[in-house]
């Protein structure tokens, strides 16, 4: 039986785990309330692989970005420090 809006107490999550790992990885992320208020979301390995890995370095994302000819004022004001008593 699939739980129809995504949502799950703790209690529903503990008393029907396996049915929820399975939905999880059947129909996507899964989300686990406690008090009413959300807290958790649970989602398959493959769904946390594909939002969490890299593509590309650093650079490669500096330079494929929007601003990267943009005529940007970047100067910083002079920055003398701070007086401190010893």
């Amino acid at each position: 039986m699939a739980h129809a809006n995504h949502r799950w107490t703790v209690a529903e999550a503990k008393a029907r785990l396996s049915e929820l790992i399975a939905t999880a990885r059947r129909e996507g992320p899964q989300t686990i309330t406690k008090n009413g208020r959300s807290t958790v979301v649970l989602v398959s390995v493959e769904e946390w692989e594909r939002k969490t890995t890299r593509t590309g370095s650093l650079a490669e994302f500096l330079l494929k970005s929007p601003l990267r000819n943009a005529d940007l004022d970047l100067e910083r004001a002079p920055d003398n420090g701070r007086e401190i008593d010893l």
